[in-house]
């Protein structure tokens, strides 16, 4: 139940966000000035990375939860309030720095683009740094909540940070801007749609605020405990902040609509690991937290169960978006700027991400199964391999890869992206290993999951055949035409075959108009 209220916090979140790449697709395409805004996204998005849920939610809710469970509520309030102290304090100077730097970073790091896109990233930059300087504090917000089981609320706030941008472009382009003027206009969106997030939060906080009094902790030894688990996340994360700039300092090496391109994939990439990767490992570890004191027995079999959900819905995805990755991208983007052409090249380099898709959905589960067990270091060294790794293998074969050509646009990216995902992957054999020392006979379910990847065989056959009878059609008719019939024949093969989980199986007889019945799938 909590994990479906995360997921639908996030669904809400994602669709809009969809929606917001559509429009502004529709206005900007893969050129240019498409690579710019990506760029000007990602480069501030260094502060929200290092700070913000990932970091937080490893170091800060197990200490919480457990104060909470304890009934030491006081302190838990002193705690909450001295993170939310050094959290504002940390990510306003980080803010102020960016601002400060943004001619710097600009030059330094989109070195590849023209002397006019690095200077149009300039004054967005400026205005997206203080940005995710408010979306930290809103995941110290979503921490709180997040402890205190108010998952939907804590997820389905940044709908207003994306619907603020899609308002801001409609209102702006009805107006008659363009190019630059239309960007900064958004940027000026994000930064409200920001602190709209934040203002969210709020109502819903208040009940949970009672001992929370703004300090730096700096004599309460749970906030010692919290930074010391936060330093070694934050390091991971800053690596990975690396390696995310890293991507686009060498896309903008690569030919013309490379950083758009992979701003266009991405987030439809992270769709399925958000909606059940992350949901799931954000519910969960609250309740790992918990478990950890009732013996290392119930963190397995919870871990397990986690495990087995989200591959039930990453198997289907992975395969989904391998094959069918053009018509997904024809259903979400192709209007205006954004061509046929586009829906292809960016297609396959969503195929390329969907390779490490149930590693990197799988690998949250474990990483949060080590936080509930107090350790952060392990998955931040092994977070280190990946990232090395991704960048050497993406490094090495996106120049090969760009000197082909998929409706005009190279694909270099799809090397970084294929780089990702074999980092991915030996991020998950790694977690395993180290976990399986940890909770001796720790499963993945290894029955369960080939019943999965069966079923999403069949559908796969299911979707080819469908669109081999169609008729010509919009691309968004034809994709959906596609899809649905492989969607459907999953869940019906996977539950036939005892794969579903309960929720899974549950929606499946509501479908059939069979209510609550006994007959389904496996639990969990």
């Amino acid at each position: 139940m909590a994990a479906s209220r995360v997921a639908a916090g996030i669904a809400v979140s994602r669709l809009l966000g969809l929606v917001r790449n559509r429009v502004f697709a529709h206005y900007f395409g893969t050129g240019d000035l498409a690579d710019v805004w990506n760029a000007a996204l990602r480069i501030p998005n260094v502060v929200q990375n290092l700070l913000g849920e990932g970091s937080l939610s490893a170091s800060f809710i197990p200490v919480y939860v457990r104060l909470l469970e304890e009934g030491r509520e006081e302190e838990a309030g002193r705690v909450a309030g001295a993170v939310l102290g050094l959290l504002a304090l940390t990510a306003g100077l980080l803010a102020a720095v960016g601002v400060w730097a943004a001619p710097v970073l600009a030059n330094s790091i989109a070195v590849g683009f023209s002397a006019e896109g690095r200077a149009a990233l300039i004054p967005l930059l400026r205005l997206l740094f203080p940005m995710t300087g408010v979306l930290v504090i809103s995941a110290w917000a979503l921490g709180i909540l997040n402890s205190h089981r108010s998952f939907f609320v804590a997820y389905v706030a940044p709908a207003l940070w994306n619907l603020s941008m899609i308002v801001t472009l409609l209102v702006a382009g009805a107006w008659g801007l363009m190019e630059l003027d239309l960007l900064v206009a958004l940027a000026w969106g994000a930064l409200a749609g920001g602190v709209l997030q934040l203002l969210f939060h709020l109502p819903f906080l208040m009940p949970h605020l009672r001992g929370v009094v703004l300090s730096l902790g700096r004599r309460l030894a749970s906030v010692s405990v919290i930074v010391r688990n936060f330093v070694p996340v934050v390091v991971a994360r800053g690596a990975a902040t690396l390696s995310g700039l890293l991507d686009v300092a060498l896309g903008s090496l690569l030919a013309a609509g490379a950083v758009a391109a992979m701003g266009y994939a991405q987030p439809i990439y992270l769709l399925p690991i958000s909606l059940f990767g992350m949901s799931v490992a954000a519910a969960a570890l609250p309740e790992l937290s918990r478990d950890s004191t009732a013996g290392r027995d119930r963190v397995r079999a919870r871990a397990e169960q986690a495990v087995g959900t989200v591959l039930f819905w990453l198997v289907p995805s992975t395969a989904g978006y391998m094959v069918f990755g053009p018509e997904v991208m024809g259903i979400l983007y192709q209007t205006g700027e954004f061509t046929g052409g586009d829906a292809q090249a960016v297609g396959l380099i969503l195929a390329a991400y969907a390779v490490g898709l149930p590693a990197t959905g799988t690998s949250r589960v474990l990483s949060s199964t080590f936080y509930a067990l107090g350790d952060t270091r392990t998955p931040a060294r092994i977070a280190y391999v990946r990232i090395a790794v991704s960048v050497a293998v993406g490094a090495s074969v996106m120049f090969p890869l760009d000197r082909f050509s998929v409706g005009g646009l190279g694909m270099g990216a799809a090397g970084l992206a294929a780089g990702a995902s074999v980092g991915a992957w030996l991020e998950l054999l790694l977690l395993r290993r180290s976990l399986v020392r940890r909770l001796r006979g720790l499963s993945f379910g290894g029955r369960r999951v080939l019943v999965c990847v069966l079923a999403a065989a069949v559908a796969t056959g299911a979707g080819l055949a469908t669109a081999m009878l169609l008729p010509p059609l919009h691309p968004a008719l034809a994709g959906s035409a596609t899809l649905l019939p492989f969607g459907i024949m999953y869940l019906l093969v996977a539950h036939r075959l005892g794969a579903s989980p309960a929720g899974a199986a549950k929606l499946l007889r509501r479908l059939r108009g069979r209510g609550d019945d006994d007959e389904g799938g496996a639990g969990g």
